[in-house]
């Protein structure tokens, strides 16, 4: 039960919505499904995804988010390109690869404990020319990793070794192609050792005794368990690398493998590993990512989601791209492979590689980057794999490689280093969602009461928000929009510049034709915040009707923060707004690189919206927020005492209940990273015991 501060009044909805229900329009992905499931019934339904039988919701400016964050990233790129142009030494090409280590160490955080691997070898087969070992090594405490580990048996002395990281396969290891490419090593002399990513393979999070997944593998898993880990300060690829850093950790405790010969290589995802494990491991000697390396830019410009561990916190504020993470392995030989057919643009690639090679060259290593783009579409396909034999046998010093080895692949059950298929029920076994409800448990314990002003201090630093501005929002007037069946015959749309290229969009309501600015007044002023739509909510949301009924004197706004309603965006797929891979995931996740969280921009509108109201008089604006739209009115209401009433609706109970959950219901751009070290929502709700505060929400919901 949510704590409720001595003057804050509860009410009951007339018309019963409850947080579970709410809860379930998050991720849904189509109108079509959201009815026959029975969850939304008629108009609530149609309002959350903001249509109507007559009216389709307006949404007049779909490209005003994208476009935004598109020039945002541009920004970035081109000081980061700026600042390898001036590469002109190679004092100075040192220089910027230390730089980016340093930043991508920043980006990844510090690397945690290196506890015991506790490793062991549950199974072998052998085979011609090769063994495989069946390995299972904890690289956290009671955080099992599957493994095999192809070791060739014709060869003498140390040889080569490689850590195989897998793309999104949900078998993971097992898949042909990262098979392939274990065995294909192996043949050639050089051991390899592959391990399922977390979500994936033997290692699904979210496993029943029925061996069934609740959440889909690969992609479901991963953001279902990364974007809960952010609210907790953790992030889901320094998680996944360091699975990577402790299996370099195992193959070198091998006293078979020379450890002046050892790469990494991995397609897809991961090719983001691989990446990433070029960025925050030295170790490396050669490295070959495959169908990933093009620059964050060309994915954002191609509206291409990522899944959460592709997109690190703060890499676009640091100045980082993915090129600089294979820069950190300077002068050591690194091949991109790449593809014409990729949805990874093949442009980025070339580009990347180019000016790897520039800085390269200043370090006398020029030949030491390698691009090849295979003509098929994405994959690791055979021709990639070749070239990655060659490169890594030019690498250790071995005989050329001119076709790959006559490959056997195996059955999935047959490579299996678990009795069941699964190391999360293996005794003692925890899965990412035990850790992150026990790093909330260890917050809430360790958090500091907070007096007003210092909560108000926390919650702009954890918003990325900036010290109030002087100066009034700059506005644009659009036609009055008529009848529209709200409770109000007319309403005029105001377009309040927030920041530069963004916009909130503003309705005013009012009894006769307005074309105008609004009057001056020193009426109250309601303001209310729509959850996915303030057009369609004013059809069809009861709230709406009860305030205005209830004080018909005061002036009456609504507003469409950036990315709902007016600027809802159209990208990244047809309706994909709702997928838990789609428009409002894809600029939260990039929000997050850029460091300036989504629901922090969305508090912005709010406040830079509430300075626009008092410039008409309106000292007194009551806040009302509904759904999505009740976090940023209840940050907007901490960081501004003038703010003296609020009204919440279907606001979430605590961050901390969403962390501690297994399953939970909130979208990405809904979370702030890290917030649970700092406050909690109970902590917000608390700081407004002065004021007049209303909470709604269903009574069956404790």
């Amino acid at each position: 039960m949510i704590r409720v501060p001595p003057f804050i009044r509860i009410e009951s909805e007339k018309m019963k919505f409850s947080r579970r229900r709410f809860a379930q329009t998050l991720f849904l992905p189509t109108t079509s499904w959201l009815f026959s499931s029975g969850i939304l019934p008629g108009a609530v339904g149609r309002v959350a995804f903001g249509e109507d039988e007559k009216r389709p919701a307006l949404n007049r400016y779909p490209r005003m988010v994208h476009n935004f964050f598109v020039d945002q990233v541009r920004q970035v790129t081109h000081r980061n390109r700026r600042l390898k142009e001036a590469i002109k030494s190679p004092e100075d090409a040192q220089r910027y690869v230390e730089s980016v280590r340093a930043k991508i160490r920043e980006s990844f955080g510090p690397e945690p404990e290196r506890t015991p691997l506790n490793a062991q070898v549950t199974g072998v087969l052998e085979r011609d020319g090769y063994r495989v070992e069946k390995i299972i090594f904890e690289s956290r405490p009671n955080f099992p990793v599957t493994a095999n580990l192809y070791l060739p048996t014709n060869v003498t002395g140390k040889i080569p070794g490689v850590v195989g990281t897998c793309g999104h396969s949900s078998n993971g290891k097992a898949a042909e192609a990262y098979q392939s490419f274990s065995q294909g090593l192996a043949r050639l002399g050089i051991a390899c050792l592959i391990y399922d990513p977390i979500g994936q393979g033997e290692r699904s999070q979210y496993v029943d005794e029925s061996l069934k997944s609740s959440v889909r593998l690969g992609v479901g898993q991963h953001l279902h368990a990364g974007n809960q880990q952010f609210l907790v300060g953790e992030f889901l690829g320094s998680w996944r690398a360091w699975d990577g850093i402790r299996a370099l950790d195992y193959l070198l405790s091998r006293e078979e493998i020379d450890s002046e010969r050892v790469g990494v290589t991995g397609n897809s995802g991961g090719g983001t590993m691989t990446t990433w494990l070029c960025g925050v491991e030295s170790r490396w000697t050669m490295a070959a990512p495959s169908c990933f390396v093009t620059s964050f830019l060309n994915n954002l410009e191609n509206e291409l989601p990522a899944d959460t561990e592709q997109c690190p916190p703060k890499a676009l504020a640091l100045g980082l791209d993915h090129e600089d993470f294979l820069v950190a392995m300077a002068p050591k030989p690194v091949t991109i492979l790449a593809k014409e057919r990729d949805y990874f643009d093949v442009r980025g690639a070339e580009a990347a590689a180019e000016r790897l090679k520039k800085i390269y060259s200043q370090l006398g290593a020029g030949e030491n980057i390698r691009l090849f783009v295979g003509p098929t579409e994405h994959g690791f396909s055979e021709e990639n794999r070749l070239t990655m034999y060659q490169s890594f046998s030019k690498a250790c010093g071995l005989g050329d490689v001119e076709q790959e080895p006559e490959l056997i692949i195996e059955k999935d059950e047959d490579l299996w280093c678990t009795p069941r298929g699964q190391a999360s029920l293996l005794d003692g076994a925890k899965t990412i969602a035990d850790f992150t409800r026990e790093r909330s448990e260890q917050l809430k314990a360790s958090r500091p009461k907070l007096k007003q002003k210092e909560l108000a201090e926390r919650v702009r630093a954890v918003l990325r928000l900036p010290l109030p501005e002087k100066e009034v929002p700059d506005y644009q007037i659009y036609r009055n929009l008529g009848s529209r069946g709200y409770p109000l015959p007319h309403a005029t749309a105001y377009s309040v510049n927030t920041e530069p290229g963004v916009s909130a969009i503003v309705y005013r309501l009012s009894d006769s034709r307005w074309y105008s600015r609004p009057p001056k007044s020193n009426d109250t002023a309601v303001l209310y915040v729509s959850h996915l739509s303030s057009d369609a909510e004013l059809r069809t949301e009861p709230l709406i009707r009860e305030l205005i009924e209830k004080s018909p004197e005061d002036s009456f706004y609504t507003c469409d923060v950036r990315g709902i309603g007016e600027s809802m965006p159209d990208t990244c797929g047809p309706n994909s707004f709702h997928s838990n891979y789609g428009s409002d995931y894809f600029y939260a996740i990039h929000s997050l690189m850029l460091d300036r969280p989504y629901l922090g921009q969305k508090t912005l509108d709010v406040l830079r919206v509430v300075d626009w109201l008092n410039s008409f008089g309106h000292e007194d604006v009551h806040l009302v927020g509904n759904g999505w739209g009740a976090l940023p009115v209840l940050f907007a209401a901490v960081l501004n005492p003038s703010i003296k009433k609020v009204t919440l609706k279907n606001l979430i109970e605590s961050y901390s209940s969403i962390a501690e959950e297994e399953h939970y219901d909130l979208p990405l751009a809904q979370i702030l990273p890290n917030v649970l070290q700092h406050f909690d929502l109970p902590d917000c709700l608390s700081a407004l015991d002065d004021r007049e505060l209303v909470i709604i929400k269903d009574d069956s919901v404790s």
